[in-house]
């Protein structure tokens, strides 16, 4: 394969274009029944900021339009706004009976500020769409529902609340939308407590307010402006983020917060966290139906307002979001037709192109590219990728230490998946690791040209006997560069080790040099924890003395059980090139590197406190009783 084949790949499995010819797909829809308008006025709403004139309603006739054009296709539906329950309850009706009518329509869900919902709207739904999902928007708490008031200034939290209660009363299960703003900083726990005591909920998924880039307030529509608008403006200034906004790092911070009290107090037993479980899939090579996290991005994502404009995500800024006229568009060929010549999209595509070289790019899956998007115009870029791939770092952390949280934090071992990398029988390998008695037969060791020691000899990844300390031909078995390295992670450490490479630079041939490195496995959650904070201390004992070209760093992975099918957490320690050195002078100083490496390992002890030599937020929970 080429490179710009490889290239190419990588970004389709990023982001995915719109086909006319797909039937599997599905496509969003997110149907704004009543545009912007709205009978409350949070300070933060995006939709208002657009200025679009709203008032009017989306009809069922547009509902058919959407059949049409998507012809053959499954449709996720959305109703939106505003406040979609604005639209009055005999239209919801039309609208309702219309989407059921279409067998392309799969899935109906309700996004609401829930003031409206009453028992009226529940038997309505109960008769026209008793799979209706609904969704509430709640920031928390009282406290961190600071920003979501009326036109009067007065905050809506109560009547959300209630519509909570009412929900449950009537055996419904709602999702949460939770708007994180500085009023929930520093309080993740009592926030998802909070949202957790509503037994109605069954999600919640946390948003940033990343609205750094909003310099004015929104305009009002009459000549006086209400209570509310007079609130915005306060907290507006030109030289300053709004007050509802906040940092990339800051959200970070408060989603694994966030995640570590989900795990340790036990709501994911009943309750699914955004973006945690999505986080969590992507680690363990699992699909998502979040965009943010897939390859169905802002091409496979659709708005539609009363007055027939349809354009891409919501979230997008309009009008240069706008796509077509939904009564003048014929297919779908004519939609991805106006995807392709669309100067806004083609920022975003371009936007996620800087992901194919990342090392987290099958993780993070991307983000949002209308995130990215107002980042990028605020040259914040960096800022968003970095809060991404700590999430990715933080979640996995918690994965494998889910009892000593702590790790979360650390921002020295990083998730560095390895691909191939697996072993026949794990647990088999550790019982014979530990039991003396245990058969060890003979192995065939055989050494390549370049250095590698396994059952071939032969370079590259080529298969090798899993052998334990106490087999006679351990000893042969280590590679004689990273002997030093094992030596002490096994004798002094007591730590199991799953690999172990001396590093090879392959000359004169196709192969792509390897580093040098050793595999650990530990046996369980503590003292992984212990190992990850050790290394975490070595590492950054060491790295100031090593050679210019040399670079050391800890990973963490997963090692799946051939046998078994189930993955292990492991940790992986790399010397390898520094950025921008040449490979010989690389392997020329590695040895040096090896030995002072070497001597930081032995300087610590994993069997201590799980602490690592990074900072960690005063409010961060630093210890987990699992349940």
């Amino acid at each position: 394969m080429s490179r710009s084949a490889a290239h190419g790949e990588k970004f389709d499995h990023m982001y995915r274009s719109l086909d006319p010819g797909d039937t599997r797909h599905a496509v969003s829809v997110i149907m704004k029944l009543r545009g912007e308008t709205c009978d409350i006025d949070c300070l933060y709403c995006y939709e208002k900021r657009k200025e679009a004139p709203g008032g009017a309603r989306i009809g069922p006739g547009q509902v058919r339009d959407l059949a049409r054009i998507f012809h053959g296709r499954p449709l996720a539906v959305e109703l939106h706004g505003g406040e979609p329950l604005t639209v009055g309850r005999e239209r919801m009706a039309e609208i309702l009976a219309e989407l059921a009518r279409q067998p392309s329509v799969r899935r109906v869900t309700l996004q609401t500020n829930g003031v409206l919902l009453d028992a009226a709207w529940l038997d309505l739904f109960d008769a026209h769409c008793p799979d209706l999902r609904i969704g509430i928007s709640l920031d928390g708490d009282a406290r961190g529902n600071a920003w979501r008031v009326g036109y009067d200034g007065k905050p809506v939290y109560p009547r959300v609340a209630a519509a909570l209660r009412l929900l449950a009363g009537r055996g419904r299960r709602a999702g949460v939308i939770a708007a994180v703003t500085p009023a929930v900083l520093g309080r993740a726990e009592a926030v998802l407590d909070h949202i957790a005591g509503f037994s109605s909920v069954d999600a919640v998924s946390f948003v940033p307010c990343f609205d750094a880039g909003v310099r004015r307030a929104t305009a009002s529509t009459g000549r006086r402006a209400t209570v509310s608008r007079r609130l915005q403006r306060a907290g507006v200034a030109e030289d300053r983020a709004p007050s509802w906004a906040v940092h990339p790092s800051d959200y970070a911070d408060f989603v694994l917060a966030a995640t570590a009290h989900w795990i340790s107090a036990g709501h994911f037993s009943r309750m699914k966290l955004e973006p945690a479980v999505s986080t969590i899939r992507r680690i363990r090579g699992l699909d998502t139906a979040f965009c943010h996290f897939s390859d169905m991005k802002c091409d496979h994502v659709f708005t539609l307002y009363p007055d027939g404009r349809f354009g891409s995500c919501d979230e997008l800024p309009w009008p240069q979001a706008r796509l077509t006229q939904l009564d003048r568009t014929a297919d779908q060929a004519a939609v991805a037709a106006a995807q392709h010549s669309n100067r806004l999209l083609s920022q975003g595509r371009s936007l996620m192109e800087r992901c194919t070289t990342c090392d987290y790019r099958d993780t993070c899956g991307g983000g949002c590219v209308a995130t990215r998007w107002r980042h990028d115009l605020a040259g914040e870029q960096d800022a968003y990728c970095d809060h991404r791939m700590r999430l990715v770092d933080g979640i996995a952390a918690l994965l494998a230490q889910p009892s000593a949280p702590r790790g979360a934090w650390c921002r020295t071992l990083r998730w560095r998946p390895r691909d191939p990398n697996s072993m026949g029988d794990v647990g088999g390998f550790l019982a014979r690791w530990h039991d003396p008695h245990a058969p060890r037969p003979p192995v065939r060791l055989r050494t390549s040209a370049h250095g590698n020691i396994n059952t071939a000899g032969l370079p590259g990844t080529q298969e090798a006997d899993d052998l334990d300390p106490r087999h006679p031909q351990w000893d042969r078995a280590i590679e004689p560069g990273v002997r030093p390295l094992v030596a002490v992670c096994t004798r002094q450490w007591g730590c199991v080790t799953y690999d172990s490479c001396q590093g090879h630079e392959y000359r004169g041939t196709a192969l792509d040099p390897v580093p040098r490195r050793v595999g650990l496995l530990p046996r369980n959650g503590d003292e992984y924890a212990a190992v990850a904070a050790a290394l975490c201390r070595a590492l950054h004992t060491v790295s100031p003395l090593l050679p210019p070209a040399v670079t050391a760093e800890a990973g963490r992975s997963d090692l799946l059980c051939r046998t078994s099918g189930r993955t292990t957490p492991v940790l992986d320690l790399v010397l390898r090139p520094a950025p921008g050195r040449p490979v010989p002078e690389f392997f020329a100083e590695l040895d040096a590197a090896t030995a002072l490496l070497t001597d930081a390992l032995a300087a610590e002890d994993p069997a201590g406190d799980a602490v690592c030599a990074c900072p960690v937020p005063a409010d961060a929970p630093t210890a987990a009783a699992l349940p």
